[in-house]
């Protein structure tokens, strides 16, 4: 498994405190990355399967408030059969599991049942926008919620907003996801911020991308008016 960092966090990448991993490689090329030396598979360090097992197991006390361990990237489905292998190991010895993902993998539901807390990504409502600052668009990222929504499966969907690329209508964020029965589903926005800024070797393209207070709050005033949980974390 090819990894670029690993920490503790708390909080921010699933519940409690968690042995957060960055696994290496992204199918996407968003152009407000903060972890750009995560896109590239050939780069990070090679860890093997058990090397990752026998560091979590030996973390266990650490894991307090309801932590675990957290795969994250770049794109943590990219490794989907290591990914797969280590979720089944820390399930039977009863660790907590997350994964975040841009929810662009096919695969997903195929790792679910081994996945305690799922948080995902939708960052933009038009495929074709997303395309535009991404590289990929959102149909299966759509069939995944909408999916998880069907089947009752807990998510935690992640909006980054950013200004001038998807903050100009919160109603057809709010319209697409009220749809769906979202009663296992929570909301949360992340603004625009560049603490990566300084890692992009090629220019940095966003302009402009802090969201002003006003924006954040309609945002959060529309979500509520469609009665779509919002939290923060």
């Amino acid at each position: 498994m090819k990894i670029f960092q690993k920490g503790f966090n708390f909080g921010q990448d699933g519940p409690g405190n968690r042995l957060v991993y960055h696994l290496q490689g992204c199918n996407m090329a968003c152009i407000w990355c903060s972890n750009p030396e995560g896109m590239n598979i050939n780069g990070g360090k090679e860890y093997t399967i058990q090397e990752i097992f026998d560091e979590c197991k030996q973390s266990r006390m650490l894991f307090f408030s309801g932590g675990g361990v957290t795969f994250t990237g770049g794109e943590a489905t990219l490794q989907h059969k290591e990914l797969l292998e280590i979720l089944k190991l820390l399930k039977e010895e009863k660790i907590h599991t997350c994964i975040e993902t841009n929810g662009t993998s096919p695969k997903l539901k195929e790792l679910l049942p081994f996945i305690d807390y799922l948080i995902m990504d939708f960052k933009h409502y038009d495929s074709d926008i997303l395309k535009k600052y991404t590289g990929v668009g959102n149909e299966v990222i759509k069939n995944n919620f909408e999916e998880n929504c069907k089947n009752e499966r807990q998510q935690h969907i992640r909006i980054p907003l950013i200004n001038r690329i998807n903050t100009d209508a919160p109603e057809e964020f709010a319209k697409y996801f009220s749809r769906f029965d979202t009663s296992n589903t929570v909301f949360e926005f992340l603004t625009y911020h560049e603490y990566g800024k300084e890692k992009w070797k090629t220019q940095y393209k966003v302009k402009d991308g802090f969201v002003p207070r006003e924006t954040l709050n309609k945002f959060t005033e529309v979500f509520n008016e469609y009665n779509l949980k919002l939290i923060t974390t």
